[in-house]
């Protein structure tokens, strides 16, 4: 590293006129295969006041096809120098060699004055500069403040999907899998982590230390991770011996208690579930202080956002600890499934992701059985069907090629589809069949020490089942059905979108049919759509589960005997929605009013959903829906009353987008008087399971959002008190955002609440805080908070995008979200990532209650009007079919709303 710099040949080449002195000799996005990285010595040197870093990439390649060139990524790195050491006999020979950049595709290409060639063993040697990144991803800057109010700063790295080669030049695609041994740099005050444990420290200078990492096991770019910081950890061993602490800034280290007991308890269950012991001697938590998703699964070291990993016993929420708990389940999932056995590029990202968003729920349900997790899974399959139902969606696996389109890749299709479509499998394999597919078939092929992906060859399961055993299965489907799960997989991940059933009693025949559910004006059922669909079923003379295996476009079955009522896909555990044709709706609809204990709480809560989802496709009428939710009065379980919410509220918020003050009022008060009475059973305190805190948590918020005055009186009187004793009084914890979110809609309230939201000791608070800060109704303050949101200074950037969200569900201030985020659309971009789920949150969170052709037309004008890459998004596309169907779905309903309500008033 110390070598002279040599920079005059690195230029900027053209692919195809050769602007440069030479044309770029590569001109595909994807790299070639004929060299390929084996091992990466990578020194980093960050400068933590200045900005910047320097690099020192030594990378052996194998060459498997005659070359001259060496063609990789380089984004943002300033190039000084570019060598090439071959062995030649006992003596090595270094020759520099020329750099091309060509910053369209982010590579470089190393031209060498002499071939290289195929079995022989090279050494590519660059060094480099480069600035900290200002964004989320790449190596880059993050910041904190003290109690003292002393702003420190720190360095982090987040890869994935492609940004490794914005800290070091390498071949970022998940297939080239390599060793690494990391060097770091760093001041005697900080302490560096990577992914392997330091096996010595150097002292390069008085004021330098230069630590050296264990060498790592064989994995992708995406998944190197180093950090540079003044955290303190805390630690614990499993009982394989693995060594798991948590980092965090040092204010914060009394908040990691929870995460580390956590972690322990889920890599031991992994451990056991997979029979495949952890690979590494480490597993770090670092809690990061700008962080843009919810957690990253670097191997060895897993990142996360704050608010996902510290935990104040004291002070934190219910949803908090579900949502902690769900997230280190997660990313530890994937130190087997994504970092041990990775997919081949990107289109099938949704193996990664699907796979550890199922696995959440499997671990956590064994590991924290009083967080009752199984009991949240079908909300993930309902958010899942609301991208799914447009046309602009697409098949989980999808082919993707430039980083925009791999980041869109991180969607609600890829983890909550898969994990969905991975449930529905498993139910239909039974829970012990589906793991000893999992378990017995890598043992066989020996997958740790191939890295193969084999978690498409599930769903090629003619090779999978010969490890299996047919006896214990016999009773739950044919063999001639299991056999067929390659097919009825295929049908799951190959095509978008989901099917409706339709079914029709006759007598004791049933009568079957499925089409492609889709909304949209013209979404006339699409032809050759055909599933596989693994049907459930009970009725009102057996609550037994039958299964049928619905494979044609129509099929019968026969029961046993004439029922009043039948009910199908058992606890939503199946990827479809269900209609029931003549009287069908009528007699569930009677259950429900009548006894709606007779069938589970999730059975109920996709009956609410099911029914909603028929009128938007003219199904069935919006009475029929409403009808159902009557029956709500009396529902007490969370999953049902948050769903009778969820497709109720939205009823009302398109309409306080537009000037129907008195039906939106009606609808108003017949959903507070709906819950009513639940509202008014609810204490006001943290007393109960994790589910019924966060009912509370909920319908609180919701009663005083509404102005329900009992409600309201309530959560004045605790602002009172709280702002008397100058916020130091202890509210329960599940009432706090209904509390401040009442406090605050004045702006001596507001103004108070903001003053604490500064301080450190409120920073597990912070998410309640925003949400109170954004629902106030003065538009001064909504614009000074999405501003301030995106100076970062006060208020962190990575919050901006549910902040956004939060003012734009406001009818004081959707006007104010959709200006700032046309206005600063290329710092959201530039800040975000263009195809990130951040933007696309904010995109579709802004635009989704706009229901009028005046809307419409100013969204299509303005993303007409961005550069071409922005309009052609996908959330785009979400955007402006969720604005058409509301618009369709107000034309036909708003009328019928109307006169239901004067009628059931």
């Amino acid at each position: 590293p110390n070598t002279p710099s040599w920079s005059s040949s690195v230029e900027t080449a053209d692919v195809v006129s050769g602007n440069g002195s030479k044309p770029f000799p590569w001109d595909k996005m994807r790299l070639p295969k004929h060299v390929i990285p084996v091992h990466y010595d990578l020194l980093l040197h960050p400068n933590l006041t200045t900005l910047t870093f320097t690099g020192f990439a030594r990378i052996e390649i194998t060459v498997n096809q005659q070359t001259s060139s060496v063609i990789l990524h380089s984004k943002h790195l300033q190039i000084t120098r570019a060598a090439i050491q071959r062995r030649m006999g006992n003596s090595h020979t270094e020759e520099e060699v020329m750099v091309l950049e060509y910053p369209p595709f982010e590579q470089i290409a190393l031209l060498a004055a002499f071939p290289l060639h195929v079995g022989q063993n090279y050494t590519v040697s660059i060094e480099y500069s480069a600035n900290l990144s200002e964004s989320f991803h790449g190596f880059y800057k993050s910041t904190y403040r003290t109690q003292e109010g002393e702003v420190r700063v720190l360095a982090s790295t987040q890869f994935e999907p492609t940004a490794a080669r914005m800290a070091f030049p390498c071949f970022d695609e998940p297939s080239f899998k390599a060793r690494f041994s990391i060097k770091i740099r760093r001041e005697p005050k900080h302490l560096a982590l990577s992914n392997m444990p330091i096996v010595k420290s150097v002292s390069v200078a008085n004021w330098l230390v230069e630590d050296h990492f264990d060498v790592s096991v064989k994995m992708s770019t995406y998944l190197v991770a180093f950090i540079v910081s003044d955290f303190k950890s805390v630690s614990k061993m499993t009982t394989s011996g693995i060594k798991i602490s948590v980092y965090t800034v040092p204010d914060k280290i009394n908040q990691a208690d929870y995460a580390l007991d956590a972690a322990v308890k889920l890599l031991d269950f992994y451990e056991n579930y997979f029979s495949i012991p952890y690979p590494l001697p480490k597993q770090d938590l670092a809690a990061i202080p700008d962080f843009q998703s919810g957690a990253m699964e670097n191997w060895g070291l897993t990142t996360y956002r704050e608010s996902s990993l510290l935990y104040d016993p004291e002070k934190s929420s219910a949803s908090a600890k579900l949502w902690i708990t769900m997230i280190i389940a997660h990313e530890l999932a994937h130190q087997w499934f994504g970092n041990l056995v990775t997919m081949e590029w990107w289109n099938d990202l949704w193996l990664n992701e699907g796979f550890a968003k199922f696995m959440e729920y499997v671990s956590v349900s064994i590991t924290h059985p009083d967080l009752k997790v199984e009991d949240y899974f079908l909300g993930k399959c309902f958010d899942a069907m609301e991208v799914d139902a447009l046309n602009s969606s697409h098949p989980v696996s999808t082919p993707v090629e430039d980083p925009a389109q791999i980041q869109e890749m991180f969607d609600d299709v890829s983890y909550e589809k898969g994990a969905c479509i991975l449930n529905m499998l498993r139910d239909y394999l039974n829970a012990e069949f589906f793991k000893a597919g999992l378990v017995q078939y890598p043992a066989e092929v020996q997958l740790p020490l191939t890295h193969l992906c084999f978690l498409s060859t599930i769903f090629h399961l003619h090779s999978v089942l010969m490890y299996f055993v047919f006896p214990h299965i016999n009773q739950h489907w044919t063999r001639r059905e299991i056999l067929d799960v390659t097919t009825m997989m295929n049908t799951w991940t190959l095509q978008k979108g989901f099917p409706l059933v339709t079914v029709t009693v006759k007598g004791k025949t049933v009568h079957l049919h499925q089409e492609h559910y889709m909304k949209g004006s013209d979404s006339s059922p699409s032809t050759g759509y055909l599933w596989h669909v693994p049907l459930t079923y009970i009725t009102s003379k057996s609550d037994t589960v039958q299964r049928f295996l619905l494979t044609t476009k129509t099929d019968v079955l026969i029961l046993p005997e004439e029922v009043e009522w039948i009910k199908f896909n058992l606890g939503m555990n199946g990827y479809y929605i269900v209609h029931y044709e003549d009287d069908g709706w009528d007699a569930l609809i009677s259950l429900l009013k009548e006894n709606h204990t007779a069938i589970s709480s999730n059975d109920r809560a996709s009956l609410i959903n099911n029914v909603f989802q028929l009128v938007s496709i003219g199904k069935l009428s919006i009475s029929k829906a409403l009808d159902l939710s009557l029956y709500l009065k009396h529902e007490s379980q969370i999953m049902p009353v948050f769903q009778g919410m969820n497709e109720l509220i939205p009823m009302y918020k398109l309409m306080e987008k537009r000037d129907m003050d008195d039906v939106e009022n009606q609808l108003k008060g017949y959903i507070v008087n709906l819950f009513k009475d639940l509202i008014d059973k609810q204490s006001w305190n943290d007393e109960g399971s994790v589910s019924e805190r966060m009912l509370r948590s909920s319908l609180l918020l919701f009663a005083c959002a509404r102005k329900y005055q009992p409600c309201v009186d309530k959560a004045e009187e605790y602002f009172m008190k709280w702002k008397e004793s100058n916020g130091t009084l202890r509210l329960p914890n599940d009432v706090k955002t209904a509390v401040y979110a009442v406090g605050a809609q004045t702006i001596e309230g507001w103004d108070f609440l903001f003053s604490k939201y500064r301080l450190p000791w409120f920073n597990t608070e912070r998410n309640e805080i925003e949400v109170a800060l954004s629902i106030s109704r003065n538009k001064d303050k909504l614009q000074w908070i999405m501003d301030q949101s995106l100076l970062g200074d006060v208020v962190k950037t990575q919050d901006l995008p549910y902040i956004i969200v939060f003012v734009a569900k406001n009818p004081s201030g959707y006007h104010l979200a959709w200006k700032f985020l046309k206005e600063n659309w290329n710092k959201l971009v530039q800040k975000f990532e263009l195809g990130s789920a951040s933007l696309a949150h904010m995109v579709i969170g802004v635009t989704n209650q706009y229901s009028t052709r005046e809307r419409l037309a100013e969204v299509k004008e303005f993303f007409n009007s961005v550069d071409e890459k922005s309009s052609q998004l996908r959330c785009v596309q979400q955007a402006v079919e969720t604005i058409e169907e509301n618009i369709r779905w107000m034309d036909i309903n708003f009328e019928k709303i109307k006169i239901w309500l004067q009628n059931n008033m």
